[in-house]
Parts: C-alpha cells; structure tokens; sequence
C-alpha cells in the first residue's frame, strides 16, 4: 500500500453493531468501504445502500478487494473469520470478546505474528473520553471496584453477561493495573437466559492491588462506574455520564467530605467511541504500527472472562447436584 494510497475496508457482519462500523468506515477520510458482508442478504444490501457500498453474503467475496475488515458476527464464529482474513493478509478488527476460547486467540496471535498483519479488538471503553482522560491520573492503583448494570436486552445473550459486559472492566482494570493475577473468585448465575445474567467477581493482582468486579443485565437501572483508589486520592468515573470526580490532597474550591483533600469534577461532551475506535485501527494500518487494543491484550481479558465463568459454571453445577 503506498503512502497516497487508500485503505480498502470492510465489515463482515452488519447486524446492530456492524452497521455502526459500516457507517464509520464510510465516513472516514483516507478509507474506502469496498464492502459489507452478511449472510441475511436482505439487510447487507440494506446497509450497502445507505452507506454507499457493495453487498456480499459470504465473506470469502472479500479476498483480494480489502486491506482491513471489521469483524461483528457473533462471538462463535469469531476465530473462524478472523482466522481466513489474516491468512488472507488482510488486517483485522475483532468485536470483542476476541474469540470464544483462549487457545483459539492464541492460535490468532501467532497467525498474525507471523503474517506480519494487525489484530485490534473492539474494547470500546478505552476510547470513552473520561477513560483518556485519566491515563496521566491513575498510577499504582490499590483497589478498583467496578458497577456495569443494564437493563434487559435480548441483543448479546449468545454470550453470557461475563463475556457480554463484565469484560469491558476486566480489559480497564488490566490496563490501569498492569500486573500479573495471582488469585480470582467469582460468583453468579443465570435468571432469565441460559447463560449467566449476573456475575461477580474479586481479582488480587501479584503486586498487591485488588478489584471487585460486578456485571448484571437483569437490572432495573442502567449504570456503568469504576472508582479507582490509589495512595494519592481516589477517582471515580461514571462512563454513562461521561463524569469524572477526583479526589486528592489539598484544599479545593470544590467543598470535599474528606478532610485534608480536595474535590474535583470534570465532564465531557458526548464523544464518538465508535468512531474513534475505527481511526485508531484505521491509523495503525496505515502506519503498520501497535494498536490501542491489541490481540494479546483482548486474549488476557478473555482469560479471565473464562476462568470466572469456569468458576460459575462449576458451582452452578454442585448447587443443581443438591438433593431437592
């Protein structure tokens, strides 16, 4: 690809998430979407339309037509798509989570390692502008606690709430925290769908910090939060908001309940994640450069996910062994 040379882009998949990439892509300067794949014909000439593109109902049409391909089927399918696109060389963008299973993210890393080519995963909340905003703030946490309620949406139950929601916070604390796991315990259990609907769990790191981790989709109110404590004060993000607050020593304007401190709070305008996401991979193609999000970093926020559905699945079945 030369220097002058578009990126020819594509979305495989363009149910409700991957119409919204198709969307991007066609916005975006120095792109151009060369095609949008869907095994329901009917919507992929849909969203070709409005986006002004071709429609494909297999995505092996793609092959030779684009350099990077969005990939928004569903999580089972992952691997098997992501896997004949990188050995096509053609970068790929994953939806999160990477892949159902850790041995088959490995077996993506590698392939792409040694195909010279990108893997990005789709860990939208790393380009939420609260998110951003505190990469300088957040050093050395001790303890993180994180809330990700939403109501009742049929959309993503294939998966469970683990894989669904908790793994947004498990990829962020991951990231703030940047240390090894030396113990995890979690909870939970399915209500309403086949697949766990509400999860907790609590994560100790090797160099000493801790997290709490709670996921539901069975709630009655929407709230996505993480409050983060570290030596020097305590923040608190609120992403539904786009709000943060920060506490730390010394005397503010901003009257603090906590003596000797001060209070601080920030909120944003409403931000493009989605957007802002697709540039990002857009630019690492473009510059043969590290994504934000990385396969490997996708690949240890799945193995959590999967070590604390393990960890559920496990006792759900001794409680369905009880004697009634």
């Amino acid at each position: 690809m030369g220097l002058t040379d578009k990126i020819r882009a594509a979305v495989v998949g363009v149910g409700y998430l991957g119409k919204f990439h198709a969307e991007k892509y066609a916005n975006l300067e120095g792109v151009d979407l060369v095609g949008v794949v869907d095994t329901n014909r009917d919507r992929a000439a849909e969203v070709a339309k409005r986006v002004g593109t071709e429609a494909f109902a297999d995505y092996r049409q793609l092959f030779g037509k684009a350099d990077a391909v969005s990939i928004a089927v569903p999580t089972p399918l992952h691997y098997e798509v992501a896997r004949a696109f990188l050995e096509q060389g053609v970068d790929v963008l994953i939806e999160k989570p990477i892949t159902q299973t850790v041995a088959e993210a490995d077996e993506l890393i590698e392939l792409a390692s040694q195909k010279g080519r990108i893997i990005q995963v789709g860990h939208l909340e790393r380009f939420n502008p609260a998110v951003s905003a505190v990469k300088d703030i957040v050093r050395n946490p001790l303890f993180i606690e994180c809330n990700r309620l939403s109501l009742y949406q049929p959309r993503g139950t294939d998966v469970s709430v683990i894989h669904d929601l908790m793994i947004h916070d498990i990829d962020l604390i991951l990231n703030f925290v940047k240390s090894g796991i030396s113990y995890c315990h979690a909870l939970g259990a399915p209500v309403v769908t086949g697949m766990v609907d509400i999860a907790n769990a609590h994560i100790e790191f090797e160099n000493g910090a801790a997290a709490n981790v709670t996921a539901s989709r069975i709630s009655n109110k929407n709230e996505r939060k993480i409050r983060i404590f570290q030596q020097d004060g305590y923040l608190s993000i609120d992403f539904a908001n786009r709000a943060i607050t920060h506490i730390r020593p010394g005397s503010g304007e901003e009257q603090c309940p906590v003596p000797g401190m001060q209070m601080e709070s920030q909120t944003f305008e409403q931000a493009d994640a989605l957007a802002d996401e697709i540039r990002s991979f857009a630019a690492a193609v473009a510059d043969r450069s590290e994504p934000e999000v990385s396969g490997s970093m996708g690949r240890n926020a799945l193995k959590i996910a999967v070590d604390i559905t393990g960890q559920i699945d496990r006792a759900m079945a001794r409680v369905k062994g009880r004697p009634k």
